[in-house]
């Protein structure tokens, strides 16, 4: 009788003991971002003479820099939930700047591309933007979805496509000459407004509605997911579709930004994106991942970006460190997976 009474409470003691060890993913990601900025302005006070963190300016700058990125991870982190992954983001950017830049042209620009389509309200050329992302992701969503190619391969048919069509839509010509209504997307704070807009509504789309619901329940197993009725082809075409919505949406932002559009623009966009999301927690494996840890990853990415920017190290070292980074991600990933297993 007194063991059964006592394996209660040794239980809730356990129980508790572990609870108090286990901090929300985005807790441990917020602690990882404090100590990086800590170590930079530790850094920076001994190489350069400078705080890295008491610099508004600074800070300014790199919160801009990764606003287009973020606004991409929202979407990648979604279809990594569901258990691929989007090649295509980076260079949907180029193509998206450069179609939407075109239809806002300015009539005093004299090499307009299309001169009767020179002073459009601003609302036209977001609009065409959004509609070649949202298109360019229902085509890769219904290619994963109805041939069963795996999305790695889907994707990157994709981005070596649209990358084409950048060069090729203009002749490898940049598009400049935008209407300043056009332009104030992306000026000031404004593309951070529109990366915290975003991250807000896919929070609470995943947290709270069905898409979210459905979303984690295929990552986590496909099979049971069909089995309990959701329509897993139809729903990967709008997680894809969603993604390519949100690469509209940053490819808007970027030629915004930068008043031009040049079929260059979002290389290699898609890997920080990634990187961002997998920093934050999201799993590769699918069915882990929250859009707050990969809003938080992307600041850790730009954090790093931007000290070792601070610290005057060269670009080509800033690329090796970031590929260890994401390394360094995907396996902290595998490990955890494991101990949840366990």
């Amino acid at each position: 009788m007194s063991t059964n009474n006592a394996s209660p409470g040794l239980a809730a003691i356990a129980g508790t003991g572990a609870n108090r060890r286990r901090l929300p993913v985005e807790a441990n990601i917020l602690l990882i971002l404090l100590g990086i900025a800590l170590m930079f302005e530790l850094l920076g006070w001994v190489f350069i003479g400078q705080s890295f963190l008491l610099n508004a300016q600074r800070l300014k700058i790199m919160i801009l820099q990764v606003s287009v990125i973020g606004i991409i991870a929202v979407g990648v982190t979604q279809v990594i939930i569901t258990g691929g992954i989007d090649l295509s983001s980076g260079s949907m950017v180029g193509l998206t700047a450069m179609i939407a830049a075109s239809v806002a042209q300015s009539s005093t620009w004299t090499k307009a591309l299309y001169p009767s389509l020179t002073d459009l309200p601003f609302f036209i050329p977001i609009l065409v933007g959004l509609a070649v992302g949202l298109l360019a992701g229902v085509f890769n969503g219904a290619l994963i979805a109805y041939t069963k190619i795996p999305p790695f391969i889907a994707t990157l048919g994709t981005m070596v496509s649209a990358r084409g069509l950048c060069k090729w839509y203009t002749k490898g010509q940049p598009v400049s000459g935008l209407t300043d209504q056009f332009n104030f997307i992306g000026s000031g704070i404004w593309p951070v407004v529109v990366f915290l807009v975003v991250a807000a509504i896919f929070h609470v789309a995943l947290r709270y509605t069905r898409y979210g619901k459905f979303t984690y329940a295929i990552g986590a197993n496909v099979q049971a997911a069909r089995v309990s009725g959701i329509d897993v082809e139809r729903h990967l075409i709008k997680v894809y579709a969603v993604a390519g919505l949100l690469a509209g949406v940053a490819g808007i932002v970027t030629a915004s930004r930068a008043q031009t559009a040049q079929a260059g623009m979002g290389v290699m966009y898609e890997l920080d994106a990634i990187a961002a999301a997998v920093i934050g927690g999201t799993s590769l494996t699918g069915g882990v991942g929250r859009i707050t840890g990969t809003v938080i990853g992307t600041i850790i990415l730009g954090t790093m970006m931007s000290g070792f920017t601070f610290l005057r190290v060269d670009a080509f070292y800033q690329e090796i460190i970031k590929g260890l980074i994401i390394i360094a991600a995907v396996i902290a990933d595998v490990y955890r997976q494991k101990s949840r297993k366990t």
